[in-house]
């Protein structure tokens, strides 16, 4: 039997689901050439951030004089700008040259929390030669005065005022932390996303019990944090038009095949290949075929959102009883 691994993620023809996600694999050509080499379906650029946008059109940081002295404390808290790879210009430079050199799709993505003048640059990037975008928006609520809904609306006019910017698909790769996830999902839906990243790893920060301070960590993802993603995947898959992307938490085959299962169009890999090297990526469409022979299936897209409740009468009485049920099953 011919396995048929072709998927579709945000109308773009992919050979098989696996893609590399945004992260500094993204920086240097040679390491594209790399993974495209180790047969990647496609690449995210590593993210370009508003406030370095803010900064080489506005001299401003977080809304701030980046040269005034006031605000010193506020700005030192940010990386200088020569720790990162790419300036504005040199972002959109180095994505031409990689759009030039590879024949698989180049996903660029913006980093940034507001809807504010910096994501005209998105202009740029389309005009760079992009496939697409990735619109990763992080940002934490920390005025104690904003409400749920004004964080969401904020979000969704920004994918809106982006959407209508550019001709290029666009992605938004979110946190899971909303009130009500699904209800937002299908607002993103309406202001012209054409798909959804679940999910941005949220950076909690670790206390320095030396120093007496809050300090930033990074480690990588384990299949420790699938589950999560697996059930929004499951619940958003055909009830939103957007295609479905998992970011996080896949290390192993069987991982992405659980999250093609739950809905995934496509399968976002960072973690692994930091680990493994390029390589794992054939590991993973590997496990793939073999599993959809197993099985008995000739088409990814004949096997995606079989785990999904799209089907489920009434889901959240699903979700209610197998919460009940999880809880019923511990034994000592």
């Amino acid at each position: 039997m011919v396995m048929d691994t072709t998927t579709s993620y945000l109308g773009l023809r992919l050979a098989h689901p696996f893609i590399a996600g945004a992260s500094p694999m993204g920086y240097n050509l040679d390491t594209i050439k790399r993974l495209e080499d180790a047969g990647c379906a496609a690449v995210v650029l590593h993210s370009l951030f508003e406030e370095q946008i803010s900064l080489a059109t506005e001299g401003r940081v977080a809304h701030v004089d980046a040269l005034d002295p006031r605000f010193a404390n506020i700005v030192a808290d940010y990386p200088p700008p020569k720790d990162y790879k790419f300036g504005p210009d040199g972002y959109a430079q180095h994505l031409a040259r990689v759009k030039a050199a590879v024949g698989i799709p180049v996903i660029a993505s913006l980093n940034g929390h507001t809807g504010e003048s910096w994501l005209k640059f998105a202009q740029i990037i389309e005009q760079a030669g992009a496939d697409a975008l990735e619109f990763n928006y992080y940002d934490i609520a920390t005025d104690l005065t904003v409400p749920a809904a004004a964080v969401e609306d904020a979000l969704v006019t920004a994918v809106g005022n982006l959407t209508r910017t550019i001709r290029i698909p666009v992605a938004v790769k979110l946190t899971p932390f909303y009130t009500s996830f699904g209800n937002l999902a299908a607002a993103l839906d309406a202001a012209g996303a054409s798909g959804l990243v679940l999910f941005n790893r949220f950076y909690q920060s670790d206390v320095r019990t030396r120093t007496m301070t809050l300090e930033p960590q990074a480690e990588l993802s384990t299949s420790a944090e699938l589950p999560l993603r697996l059930h929004w995947l499951a619940l958003l898959h055909g009830r939103v038009r957007p295609s479905l992307a998992v970011s996080g938490g896949v290390a192993t085959p069987d991982d992405g095949i659980k999250a093609l299962l739950a809905g995934a169009d496509a399968v976002q890999i960072v973690s692994a290949i930091l680990r493994h090297g390029p390589g794992h990526i054939a590991a993973m469409r590997q496990g793939l075929e073999r599993w959809l022979e197993w099985q008995h299936i000739e088409t990814v897209s004949q096997m995606v959102g079989r785990a999904g409740l799209q089907a489920s009468p009434d889901p959240a009485a699903f979700e209610r009883a197998h919460y009940i049920r999880t809880l019923q099953s511990w034994t000592r």
